[in-house]
């Protein structure tokens, strides 16, 4: 069994003080980070997705109705798409493997959407590296985190979701995508770095 670990989006526009901030989004940035480091020899492969808009006038909008549209966020160039410092640490220090990139000219809510810097989808890159099991954790757990670990059961892959290493826009909306994840056959655990 080759197991990874999937790191969602830990960006600075969707922790507090970003444009689409999540409560709760930098203790599970923090978190994250002592998880990688405590059990590094526990994943063969570790790859972070990014939210990477260019231009998605699908999906940015001034006027957003925070169902299909949303405020600039993320945006190529800008502070808000840069990893939170915790995270970039890791990518510096090589403990994260791959960056995948997703959502530069449309909505991209799957990490399964994101490419990594050769142009290959995270699937084909999951694959060279011969994964099967896939841990997910990251921001947010009612969006992008639901669509890349279901998108990973979709694609056959045994997946965990780190429910204490996520976090959700709404409480209500990240319990329901908790459901909708466990219904899928992910496995739902909390992780347990001291």
């Amino acid at each position: 069994m080759r197991n990874a670990l999937l790191v969602v989006d830990v960006q600075a526009d969707f922790v507090e003080g970003g444009s689409l901030g999540v409560n709760g989004g930098l203790q599970v940035a923090a978190m994250i980070a002592r998880h990688v480091r405590h059990f590094k020899s526990e994943y063969q492969f570790v790859v972070a997705s990014r939210d990477y808009h260019e231009s998605a006038p699908d999906h940015i909008s001034d006027h957003p109705d925070f169902i299909n549209t949303w405020p600039p966020h993320c945006m190529v160039g800008t502070p808000g798409a840069a990893f939170v410092p915790t995270i970039q640490n890791l990518v510096r220090e090589k403990y994260i493997h791959e960056v995948v990139t997703k959502g530069r000219n449309a909505a991209a809510y799957s990490a399964f959407d994101a490419l990594d810097k050769r142009g290959h989808h995270l699937l084909d890159v999951l694959k060279e590296q011969r994964v099967d099991h896939i841990d997910v954790c990251g921001i947010a757990t009612d969006y992008c985190v639901r669509a890349s670990a279901l998108d990973a059961r979709k694609n056959q892959f045994q997946v965990r979701v780190l429910v204490n290493l996520c976090a959700a826009v709404n409480e209500a909306t990240g319990q329901q995508a908790l459901e909708e994840m466990k219904a899928a056959g992910c496995q739902l655990q909390a992780a347990t770095a001291p």
